[in-house]
């Protein structure tokens, strides 16, 4: 792969990752003001909030997770681009720079269709999800909401 191409896959990768990577963050859940939040304060209660998080996210530790999807995916599509590129460029005597072209492309567009399903899929949390964390924060004395 010429240096150009690989400036321009470099460019686009990290232009859909930085779009990418504020979409993947977690939901968070809002507090009602109520006695218990007007006690602890708001630094307590964002602590609490991490911590019911994080509690969640370890008990459903066993669950496949959108990075690992989109990683699995990826692969497979650059092994399947590559054996296009390399089919397709061996018809005009340029195998390896087809199979090349053929990864990066498929890649490429593998990762972006992921990123773009993360971005514009559901943005509310998972029903158990929101029920774990709103339980955690409920037994603290929380009122929790979700936007």
């Amino acid at each position: 792969m010429s240096g150009t191409n690989k400036e321009i896959l470099n460019i686009g990768l990290t232009t859909a990752l930085l779009i990418a990577i504020p979409a993947c963050a977690r939901h968070r859940p809002s507090l009602h003001s109520n006695e218990h939040l007007m006690q602890v304060g708001s630094s307590v209660a964002e602590r609490d909030i991490d911590l019911c998080i994080q509690q969640v996210e370890v008990a459903r530790e066993g669950q496949e997770n959108l990075a690992e999807n989109a990683a699995v995916s990826t692969a497979g599509s650059a092994a399947i681009g590559a054996a296009a590129g390399g089919a397709g460029g061996a018809v005009v005597g340029q195998a390896g720079q087809g199979a090349a072209i053929g990864a990066a492309s498929s890649a490429a567009a593998s990762l972006m269709y992921s990123l773009l399903r993360g971005l514009f899929g559901s943005d509310k949390p998972a029903p158990s999800y929101k029920g774990l964390v709103d339980r955690c924060l409920r037994e603290k004395g929380y009122e929790p909401v979700w936007k």
